[in-house]
């Protein structure tokens, strides 16, 4: 598949040879009796009466939150150890919303680097269907806009600020796997400037923090 270009060469470049020539550990589970499945390439494989057949994943939905209960710890540790490094170091930030970014690396293997260095701008690349109000993921055109104006680009098409403000908060921000129901508060609270600058001057900006600024929002 054409959008695993990039990551191929990851994997070329931060995977040991061994592992290369024995990639068979995938992530399976379950949605309403449905079979899904990605392998050690990032294809995503959903099952059908035609067997399997390739599948292109959208993070917002619940089939991805059955997966957060049903792929153990264990198994996401085998499935990591095959992947290139830098993707390794960014999915062991998140915990319940780790599928959803190995979505966005299987599809936007560009963003990689963007993404270790502001980790909570994941989720909202993930999310993208749902807080932009769309009928089905856009990956393609997220790594389009990406690759033509980089990370204040994608900033601006997420509907946040494209500001160096917006990406130091980011940065800033000490748990990256924020729930669903956070980003759009997050979002909404970035474009206010008290808040902009509440966020600047926490000292801690993790979950409880950013409730806490974002309660307006929240409530509202």
């Amino acid at each position: 598949m054409s959008h695993h270009g990039w990551y191929d060469r990851l994997m070329k470049m931060h995977t040991a040879p061994k592992k290369l020539l024995s990639r068979s550990v995938e992530l399976v589970w379950s949605h309403y009796g449905e079979r899904y499945r990605v392998d050690n390439d990032l294809n995503f494989f959903r099952e059908g009466d035609a067997g399997w057949t390739a599948w292109q994943p959208d993070p917002s939905s619940s089939i991805f939150s059955s997966a957060a209960d049903m792929i153990s710890e264990t198994r996401w540790a085998a499935f990591l150890e095959f992947a290139p490094m830098p993707v390794r170091r960014l999915l062991e930030q998140f915990d319940v919303g780790r599928l959803g970014v190995l979505a966005v690396v299987a599809y936007c293997p560009g963003l990689v680097a963007d993404l270790l260095a502001a980790p909570a701008l994941a989720p909202f690349v993930a999310e993208h269907t749902r807080l932009r109000g769309l009928a089905a993921s856009h990956w393609e055109e997220i790594a389009a806009v990406h690759g033509r104006g980089g990370v204040y680009a994608l900033l601006e098409w997420l509907g946040l600020p494209a500001s160096r403000q917006t990406l130091t908060i980011l940065q800033r921000i000490a748990e990256p796997d924020l729930g669903r129901r956070l980003l759009e508060p997050i979002r909404a609270a970035l474009w206010e400037p008290e808040t902009i600058w509440l966020l600047q001057h926490t000292p801690t900006l993790n979950e409880q923090a950013l409730r806490h600024h974002c309660q307006a929002t929240l409530a509202a």
